[in-house]
């Protein structure tokens, strides 16, 4: 049965999103966006990936069709039926183009937040043109409303791009990890490219060249490009400002530098070689040199080739081909649930666009105090919303007296896990204690009276006072709570609990 999911507005106003970060600090917020065109407005503004705001509220899918590659990476190993790993490149299921808009179908109108749907894998997308554009016509005729984004290394990119805009596809992500073939040598064992494979810095040449002429000409052709670049402490980490120059001067839309993920486990070169990947303090550093005035995206969760709901949360296992076709789905009462969510998203976030306060408008906290970080324990919505012992990831904001800025998110293990206790006696809690270096606060809805000893002892101060209050406004209110109590004098932070 073909769904007519046409149902989002396309007025202005429902077109601007309130971020609460500074400037080039967290992908689009609504000061970002609001010097851009409206037709640029209107592809960002509910799209998770490309707006910082949007993830909070607006779900994506990947659809696993493209299993060959025409590249290796020494962090990439494509594996199946790996459910409980979240990287990119691993899949539980391989599917046809027809199962895969089958799926589509099924998952808009199960998760009705679903706005994007993307091919990254776990090959190449456009290593598997067939399967790739057979899917992407078949969700143009039944799903015309859902964004279309295709993730690519960027090798056959030149000999697609006008394949891409054929099937209205405005959104693609190219991963460029280096400009110098010397430093993409060390990342890239072999290309295969005219029916051979080339190795070496010769191989990562040709590489670049086609991804810079792809990125080049897909802005030509009005279509926005979000650079991803794979940070590698020690091989290109001191490369990748120059990297982000690069891209921006070309006509990238978004940059996103991401972590190494190098455990030995996965079976990658990198990982098995004992390459380490950044600590969030590096990360972060990295991620400042290189934003500037480019729009940097940090939000990033680094999906699976199969990922499917909000950035943060993985629902792939409730949608495997078997249950989808055991589901009895009455799609005309599931797309009035579906447009009903997207009005009332968009009602909400245009409200929030006009009634706008500045954070730091009370005058209260002068220059030169201070910034601190914060970790929020976030369901999603924008929200502080979650207990502490649930939160599997926590979002990272600053606060300075220029105002809030989101800088990451860090994941964790789940310290609550049933029945009548919480964690592994602490081991867990020190894990946990330990991903949130750097931290002074955790905003949550609740928490328990023995994390928050262990968090108080390490310097981290727990607050359930803000449950369901916005996560700008509540970084902001403990900040200025701190102010007045005297509290930002020192850094206090002393991870007592990993001694």
């Amino acid at each position: 049965m073909s769904l007519d999911l046409k149902v989002l507005g396309n007025t202005a106003e429902n077109h601007a999103p309130q971020g609460g970060c500074s400037a080039g600090s967290c992908g689009s917020t609504d000061d970002q966006l609001s010097h851009l065109p409206e037709s640029v407005r209107q592809r960002v503004f509910n799209h998770p990936c490309y707006s910082e705001q949007a993830h909070h509220h607006f779900a994506r899918m990947h659809v696993a069709v493209a299993p060959a590659c025409n590249i290796q990476c020494n962090y990439c190993n494509r594996k199946y039926d790996c459910a409980n790993e979240s990287r990119p490149g691993v899949v539980s299921e391989l599917l046809t183009p027809k199962q895969a808009v089958k799926k589509t179908m099924a998952v808009a109108a199960n998760i009705p937040q679903m706005t994007v749907l993307g091919i990254a894998g776990p090959g190449d997308p456009l290593a598997n043109p067939n399967r790739t554009f057979t899917t992407f016509r078949k969700l143009s005729e039944q799903a015309p409303d859902i964004k279309l984004c295709v993730s690519t290394n960027g090798l056959a990119l030149p000999d697609y791009a006008d394949e891409l805009t054929k099937h209205n596809i405005d959104h693609v992500t190219i991963t460029m990890n280096c400009i110098d073939p010397e430093i993409g040598a060390k990342i890239y064992p072999w290309i295969y490219w005219e029916n051979k494979r080339i190795r070496g810095a010769e191989g990562a040449r040709i590489l670049i060249e086609r991804q810079q002429r792809g990125l080049e000409m897909l802005v030509e052709r009005d279509i926005l490009v979000k650079v991803n670049s794979v940070m590698i402490p020690g091989v290109n980490d001191m490369h990748l400002a120059e990297v982000s120059r690069i891209v921006k001067q070309k006509g990238a839309f978004l940059h996103n530098v991401m972590p190494l993920i190098a455990e030995a486990e996965h079976g990658t070169y990198f990982g098995l070689m004992g390459q380490r990947g950044p600590t969030p303090p590096e990360l972060q550093a990295l991620q400042d040199e290189c934003s500037g005035d480019m729009n940097m995206m940090r939000h990033c969760r680094q999906c699976r080739a199969d990922a499917v709901g909000l950035l943060g949360e993985d629902r792939g296992a409730e949608f495997t081909m078997d249950k989808i076709e055991e589901m009895e789905i009455d799609y005309p009462a599931a797309m009035e649930r579906r447009k009903k969510l997207h009005d009332a998203i968009h009602a909400e976030l245009n409200a929030n666009g006009n009634q706008h306060t500045n954070l730091t408008s009370d005058g209260g906290i002068p220059e030169g105090t201070r910034p601190i970080l914060m970790a929020v324990a976030s369901q999603g919505g924008g929200l502080v919303n979650q207990h502490f012992g649930h939160a599997k990831e926590f979002l990272i904001y600053e606060a300075s007296p220029s105002g809030v800025r989101f800088i990451s998110h860090r994941k964790t293990d789940l310290y609550c896990t049933g029945g009548d206790t919480c964690g592994d006696g602490d081991s867990i809690l020190r894990e946990i204690i330990q991903a949130l270096e750097g931290c002074e606060v955790v905003l949550c809805s609740k928490i328990g009276y023995e994390p928050w000893e262990l968090l108080e002892e390490a310097g981290i101060q727990p607050n359930g006072e803000h449950a369901m209050v916005k996560i700008e406004e509540a970084v902001w209110s403990v900040y200025s709570e701190m102010h007045k109590a005297g509290k930002l004098a020192e850094k206090k932070v002393r991870l007592q609990a990993s001694a």
